[in-house]
């Protein structure tokens, strides 16, 4: 782990939270301003499939001047325990909400990309206590994936993914694809940018993959994403929640539709929606400046 000192640099140090008897990896960064008010919301940052605490390496210090932030892996995910666990949004949402429980107790910010959105969106609508307000990059719908393919083509598109159902082809699968050589291309699919796609961004998403459990959590992880209760609706939760909302979209995201943004923005009023050019899936990685810029004057609004 040859970047790990300057990963603790920018993100703090990191340490572990026991929770339902699993080691969770989270770090947290006190203001730096010395001029928080007691009003003024923390932060939580939820990173997306397959990363972890150190994808926010370029945020967490910008906004650590001016507000409390605390960033979780998710369980499976990064330094938290590859667990046996049925792995839903769900049961995110409530290692979220226990981690609030535990450390912090008033209302924050939620600040997610990919499925770390979802996250966001869920917990903000199942638990509204919580949370302040939400920021998602990237915001994927699950229930959207059989609606964009073909109703001909779905036979065979869920044929397909039964061939690689099996847990001993999906473990084979997975020795295969977590190797830096095969994931570094993989990886380039989410950035507009590729010169943002560094040693260091090899390594924190390749290490957490070589952990004990990492091939059995993979194949729990696929099976719970083809179950029909893995997420909510985004268009059955969106429209109901009454916080501030701000939603970032690369323009040149090939992963989740940018074609999505619109259609959501259009489900509630309190959303601010800022499209980036020359961006991919993860934004606030590829291009740090401009989404810590939009970021912190989003939170300007929200608190004022």
């Amino acid at each position: 782990m040859s970047y790990q000192q300057p990963w603790e640099m920018r993100i703090g140090r990191q340490r572990h939270w026991i929770w339902r008897g699993w080691p969770i990896r989270y770090t947290f960064l006190p203001s730096a301003g010395g001029k928080l008010k007691e009003s003024q919301p923390s932060m939580i940052f939820l990173h997306g499939f397959g990363a972890a605490i150190e994808h926010w390496r370029h945020n967490m210090p910008i906004l650590a001047q001016d507000y409390r932030v605390y960033a979780l892996d998710l369980l499976g995910f990064g330094g938290s325990k590859k667990a046996a666990a049925d792995y839903t949004v769900d049961l995110w949402v409530e290692q979220i909400h226990d981690f609030w429980q535990t450390f912090i107790g008033k209302p924050v910010i939620l600040v997610g990309n990919s499925i770390g959105s979802l996250v966001c969106l869920t917990a903000a609508f199942k638990y509204p206590e919580m949370v302040a307000g939400i920021a998602m990059l990237s915001l994927p719908d699950v229930s959207l994936r059989q609606e964009v393919i073909p109703k001909v083509l779905r036979p065979i598109v869920n044929a397909l993914e039964g061939l690689f159902a099996p847990p001993l082809l999906l473990k084979g699968l997975f020795k295969i694809i977590r190797r830096p050589e095969i994931i570094r291309p993989w990886i380039g699919l989410a950035y507009y940018d590729k010169l943002k796609v560094t040693d260091e961004l090899v390594d924190i998403i390749t290490i957490p993959p070589q952990d004990e459990g990492a091939a059995r959590t993979f194949c729990l992880l696929f099976e719970g994403l083809r179950k029909p209760g893995y997420a909510p609706a985004v268009k059955d939760v969106l429209p109901s929640l009454k916080i501030p909302i701000l939603l970032v979209w690369g323009r040149q995201d090939r992963l989740v539709p940018f074609s999505l943004a619109a259609q959501f923005s259009q489900l509630n009023h309190k959303i601010t929606l800022v499209e980036l050019e020359q961006a991919g899936h993860c934004p606030h990685d590829e291009c740090p400046d401009k989404f810590n810029s939009i970021l912190l004057d989003w939170l300007k609004l929200v608190n004022s």
